[in-house]
């Protein structure tokens, strides 16, 4: 098988295991159209649905779809050969209906248990697409095919996770990673809520505690620096003496 196609089987088949619960051995149930189709092609379906799914996997069909098939016997003989090789799971119909209807009913709403439909009914098929949670298996090109999951699956998926946001993997999974956490002694660490630091606001300042600053006075070598700044030069006042006190120093400055 190669490699792509082994990765998308892989990948679908973890889809519906994180989703909806599939887990090994799976099962499948097939109708006679699928049976039919193997005999037709000369597959050996329980040799090659296990080595494709790359599992574990139980092999099954009902009372109803070997009846359907065994009315058209000169036809489907080959394929009732083969379905009669695999186990039977009881449908609870006392009397025996269509093979499709019977799988439809096995099916239910919710296929709470995890069958994988093997068909080549193509309104079967649609019919199925349209309920969440039901792989589609169909032989093509001589070989298995896992069908991609239908919108029907994703949009449940997704709902189930807007619903659940906190769950990101399966009450299966969650189980076994908690035995392993015991097992290997590793305890986990509740975290401390974290209290939130508050930001002072920025307050504007009281307008009664802001003062005008006081202007200060000029002083003398202020105000001869704006005299001479502004081109004034103040002359000094030179004294007169008395016309009395000159003659007395006269006289002095003679008789000396």
């Amino acid at each position: 098988m190669k490699i792509t196609r082994y990765k998308k089987v892989q990948k679908y088949l973890k889809f519906y295991y994180n989703n909806y619960g599939f887990h090994q051995p799976y099962q499948v149930l097939l109708d006679g159209t699928f049976c039919f189709a193997a005999f037709k092609e000369q597959i050996n379906i329980r040799e090659q649905i296990p080595k494709y799914l790359n599992s574990q996997a139980k092999l099954l069909t009902t009372r109803c779809i070997i009846i359907e098939t065994e009315k058209i016997a000169k036809k489907t003989h080959g394929a009732l050969t083969i379905l009669k090789q695999f186990g039977i799971h009881e449908c609870n119909h006392k009397e025996p209906i269509g093979g499709s209807n019977c799988i439809l009913s096995m099916i239910g709403r919710k296929n709470d248990k995890h069958y994988i439909l093997a068909t080549q009914d193509r309104d079967l098929q649609n019919k199925l697409r349209e309920k969440a949670g039901v792989p589609l298996l169909y032989l093509h090109n001589k070989s298995p095919t896992l069908e991609k999951p239908s919108s029907a699956s994703y949009d449940k998926a997704g709902k189930n996770l807007e619903a659940n946001p906190h769950i990101f993997i399966t009450e299966t999974q969650n189980e076994a990673l908690q035995t392993m956490k015991k097992v290997l002694g590793v305890e986990e660490k509740v975290e401390e809520p974290k209290i939130p630091i508050k930001k002072k606001k920025q307050h504007n300042p009281n307008p009664l505690s802001c003062k005008k600053k006081k202007k200060k006075k000029p002083t003398n070598n202020n105000k001869k620096a704006e005299s001479v700044a502004e081109g004034k030069v103040r002359k000094r006042k030179k004294k007169k003496l008395p016309q009395h006190i000159k003659e007395q120093l006269k006289t002095v400055a003679m008789n000396g």
